[in-house]
């Protein structure tokens, strides 16, 4: 197997680094009109694609190129010819997880000019690769021919962990990933579990502390914040540590939160969050260790890697 760097990338997010008010409004307005605009800084991943692939000689059995960022797949797709004899491969295999264009969760919707440039891309890819069978709805419907559900992978060897877990008198639990606000947003459920007057500890692993504040600042010892760590560091500390984990849904079908597949891997009950519609009696039980209602996630076996490879290896033949 061998690895070709694309090299370091030129183009850098914004820092938002400024203490006046006035500046860092600017500066968030000016990364999100770049970011909505251009797909800055991933869209120098375009460019870099394009020119690894236009100089390379040799020929394969198939390219999958893998999103996000989607400027890989345009990079894929600005050299990709209708002439097979053209191509580097006979087949291209668009490997994509949450929508570009279509998706549910983000803050803001795209201009309408990316949904050209996803067809544009789409129109020239063999097959379309999604993680799950409802993921379909976030493309447009002139493509669900060549979309094949494909889970996401991985080596469950590497997620053996060989530790015994603690027995909590207080619930312990943690919430892993991204926050958005009026989506996948903790502040209903930090309420409602402030409410209940009930002791615990949540350990948020996130980058975006803003929601959860407020909650940290009413209280430190029960709301504990903490920065991302590499996945195998932060699954083996919620195998050791915790009694439950929470998931915070998206909103709709288009999207599935992959830190499910993690919570899977370390085989902890799964507290699943609608925020905007809470189910208080589940999460009075989880609070006093009844798990009898935790999410159910069917076919464990898919998410193991050689499965996932041979999905991919049916396509190409």
């Amino acid at each position: 197997m061998d690895f070709i760097s694309l090299g370091e990338m030129s183009w850098k997010p914004i820092n938002f680094r400024s203490k006046v008010k006035l500046v860092y409004t600017i500066e968030r307005l000016i990364y999100r009109f770049l970011s909505l605009g251009f797909d800055y800084p991933d869209s120098e991943l375009f460019l870099k694609v394009k020119k690894q692939i236009t100089s390379c000689t040799d020929k394969f059995d198939a390219v999958i190129s893998i999103a996000v960022p989607y400027a890989i797949h345009w990079g894929v797709a600005s050299v990709w010819s209708k002439i097979p004899a053209k191509n580097v491969a006979p087949v291209w295999i668009a490997d994509c997880g949450d929508p570009f264009y279509g998706s549910e969760n983000d803050s803001f919707k795209l201009p309408f000019y990316w949904a050209w440039v996803e067809k544009w891309f789409m129109r020239k890819a063999d097959f379309i690769a999604v993680p799950t069978p409802t993921s379909h709805l976030g493309y447009f419907p002139e493509f669900h021919p060549k979309i094949k559900v494909i889970s996401q992978g991985f080596k469950f060897e590497d997620y053996s962990f060989q530790v015994i877990t603690k027995k909590n008198t207080t619930p312990v639990f943690a919430y892993a990933g991204l926050l958005i606000p009026n989506k996948r947003d903790p502040r209903a459920f930090c309420e409602y579990l402030l409410s209940t007057g009930k002791d615990f500890r949540f350990h948020i692993y996130t980058k975006n502390y803003t929601l959860l504040k407020r909650f940290n600042e009413l209280a430190p010892d029960k709301f504990i914040l903490h920065s991302f760590m590499p996945r195998v560091e932060l699954l083996r500390k919620l195998k050791e540590e915790v009694d439950f984990v929470v998931n915070f849904e998206n909103s709709g079908p288009r999207q599935t939160p992959s830190k499910l597949i993690d919570y899977i891997l370390i085989d902890k009950p799964i507290l699943s969050v609608n925020s905007s519609e809470l189910d208080f009696q589940t999460i009075n039980e989880f609070l006093e260790h009844d798990y009898g209602n935790a999410l159910n996630i069917p076919d464990r076996d898919q998410y193991k890697i050689e499965n996932v490879t041979s999905k991919f290896l049916d396509l190409i033949d």
